[in-house]
């Protein structure tokens, strides 16, 4: 295995980079791999390409064509997606000394020249884990598709809310970097192994308290093609997005801790139910029996669901100023 190098080149701010380590998660990518490899620089001391049982043999046409000393193929000998593939990568690279693991996609879409620029709020002791984001700049939303738009605009608030990392946005972007001790802590066996890898690792990320941070990136659009069934993932994105929201307030908010939110949350739910209950049931028989519903029914149907209401958004925003801001790389290990 790679060893640290003892001359570290630095990024384009001047800052001394720890050890990285890059995956680079494989599936029919014969077409694009070798011109990733090439661009990746200096300041990477290890390559992991990942073959993810790819039926072209991407792992032996990387071992055939590659000559820079840094790169190591490993092969699963299932298919298990682009979760599992970046897994068994990540599995690979915490042996080594790396202290960064970054993830870059072997499709040509990501610019290994930005590496250095995603791995800055790690080696800044600002984050645990940095991702990249398409919609930081005007321009790279003009260039980019507008089912894309769409597509990730819906993802990101679903993602929101089920990771609990209000402050981050385009969560499906492949392009990330991650500090061994958050790695490390990561239970890798009950991360999703498909599409939804990307999102699920923030929430998984969001339950050790992990600090994330955007990186603004742009995107490169070529000859690529995805590999994503749409009407396959949108019902799955959904239903994880849906289970893992509830997962993430039951645990943060009723077993690792209770407080106002607690509260707000329970009995903001219980007056908005009651109010929605109630004025149905009174508006039914109203309309059954032709006779108008009094004042003071409607007042007592309408407060609780305004209350209700009110007592959510409190919890909204309790919710958005929790999200993490002391990286786990700083916090002493007992």
């Amino acid at each position: 295995m790679p060893t640290t190098p003892t001359d570290r080149p630095e990024a384009k701010t001047g800052l001394s980079l720890p050890p990285i380590a890059v995956v680079i998660p494989c599936y029919r990518e014969t077409g694009h791999v070798l011109d990733v490899l090439a661009d990746i620089g200096p300041e990477v001391m290890a390559i992991f390409v990942v073959d993810d049982a790819c039926p072209d043999g991407t792992g032996d046409f990387v071992e055939d064509a590659n000559t820079d000393p840094r790169v190591h193929v490993i092969r699963n000998a299932l298919n298990t997606g682009v979760g599992g593939a970046t897994i068994a990568g990540y599995k690979a690279a915490l042996t080594t000394d790396a202290e960064i693991i970054v993830k870059i996609d072997g499709d040509g879409q990501m610019d290994p020249k930005l590496i250095p620029v995603i791995s800055a709020p790690i080696a800044e002791g600002r984050a645990d884990y940095a991702k990249g984001n398409r919609f930081h700049r005007n321009q790279a939303v003009r260039d980019m598709p507008g089912t894309r738009i769409v597509g990730n605009f819906t993802l990101s608030f679903l993602s929101k809310l089920s990771s609990g990392y209000w402050n981050v946005f385009n969560p499906t972007n492949g392009f990330t970097a991650i500090h061994r001790k958050a790695a490390n802590d990561l239970p890798f066996d009950m991360l999703s192994k498909g599409f939804f890898f990307e999102s699920d690792i923030l929430f998984q990320l969001g339950l050790i308290r992990a600090v994330v941070e955007d990186v603004p990136m742009a995107a490169r659009y070529g000859r690529e093609t995805s590999g994503i069934n749409i009407p396959r993932v949108v019902p799955e994105f959904l239903f994880k997005h849906a289970l893992n929201t509830c997962k993430r307030i039951v645990f943060n908010y009723f077993v690792r801790d209770a407080g106002i939110a607690t509260v707000q949350l329970v009995l903001g739910k219980i007056l908005l139910l009651f109010g929605v209950v109630f004025g149905a049931v009174k508006w039914y028989g109203s309309l059954q029996s032709g006779i108008p519903a009094t004042a003071g029914t409607v007042v007592l149907a309408a407060l609780p669901i305004i209350v209700g209401s009110q007592l959510l958004i409190a919890f909204l925003g309790n919710d958005v100023k929790n999200v993490p801001t002391k990286p786990l790389q700083n916090q002493a290990t007992s």
